[in-house]
């Protein structure tokens, strides 16, 4: 991160307009507009869409300028508190180096989303030390429980604290499934930082990633080979990105494959060969990522990870 302080956006209040984006896949559906404005509604809060947000270029909701063109415009308006994307997909990092997060610096907003917009996140935390959030897209209905941990951070600037796990399926002694599982015991406090781990790798080498040193990383993923995350964890560990971290906190891996280069390997095997070299607390299977119930994340705002419970506290607010 080049700022050297931390910038938090103003809290959500009731009214607060909210710019809704497509900076990555297209939406070929139109209800998904009308169920991304509608859930803005329902939080007590203005939809604004952008002009292009609807824009089709191939897989893209647009051409890389139409992309950037809202996207920017939606950051430099003195009227919107909060940016938030529809979906995810694929597109950021085209456009990625051609944000101009300046405006935020003066009238610092709410920017939300995950999976591709990962990379938008860590680049305004990296250039302008802005408090940035991972948590649901706003075309997919929040459950109860995404509800309840998306309004505890974005609408109340004091710390959360401890964040709550998903109810597990009713009448099921033991669980698979939510269930968080130790990898390295210990506590670690830190900055939280991170995200869709094919994402995080994207970025290495272009300068658009924070510092890692101190911090408690985050990461996600969904529909991989065993193999390809095995490959980017090496990659990750190569380039230095690992060594520094005071823990590392493991999302959902959901539909993971095996592939032909998977063979009988685990991923907590492919986990602890990478971070057990590390020596820093870490667990696994925490809300966070493809997944219904989410919880959002304010990357920058420091958390405490508690490994051998399974838990992870936000120890400061993400919004002011």
């Amino acid at each position: 991160m080049t700022s050297t302080s931390v910038a938090r956006p103003p809290r959500l209040s009731p009214g607060a307009r909210v710019a809704l984006v497509c900076p990555s896949g297209a939406v070929l559906e139109r209800d998904d507009f009308t169920r991304a404005s509608d859930l803005v509604r329902a939080l007590g809060l203005s939809p604004v869409q952008m002009p292009n947000a609807d824009r089709r270029f191939g897989y893209l909701a647009g051409t890389d300028d139409e992309r950037l063109e809202d996207f920017q415009r939606a950051i430099g308006d003195e009227s919107v508190a909060a940016v938030w994307a529809v979906r995810g997909g694929f597109g950021t990092t085209r456009i990625l180096k051609r944000i101009d997060f300046s405006p935020l610096r003066t009238q610092p907003k709410v920017l939300l989303g995950f999976s591709d917009i990962t990379t938008i996140l860590l680049k305004a935390y990296a250039d302008i030390g802005l408090v940035t959030f991972h948590g649901p897209v706003s075309r997919n209905g929040l459950t109860s429980f995404a509800r309840e941990h998306l309004e505890r951070v974005l609408f109340d600037p004091t710390p959360a604290g401890k964040l709550t796990q998903p109810r597990p399926p009713a009448g099921v002694l033991v669980p698979r499934e939510p269930r968080v599982v130790p990898l390295i015991p210990g506590v670690a406090e830190g900055p939280l930082v991170g995200g869709n781990l094919t994402l995080l790798q994207c970025l290495i080498g272009t300068g658009s990633l924070p510092s890692f040193e101190g911090a408690i990383l985050f990461l996600e993923e969904t529909a991989e080979d065993l193999y390809r995350v095995d490959r980017m964890f090496a990659h990750l560990r190569d380039a230095g990105l690992l060594s520094g971290l005071a823990g590392v906190a493991i999302g959902l891996f959901t539909d993971m494959r095996k592939g032909a280069e998977g063979g009988t390997r685990s991923f907590e095997e492919v986990l602890r060969e990478y971070l057990e070299p590390l020596g820093v607390p870490a667990a696994r299977g925490f809300p966070i990522g493809h997944v219904d119930d989410q919880w959002t994340l304010p990357i920058g705002a420091r958390a405490r990870l508690d490994a051998n419970a399974g838990t992870l506290t936000l120890l400061e607010g993400g919004v002011a």
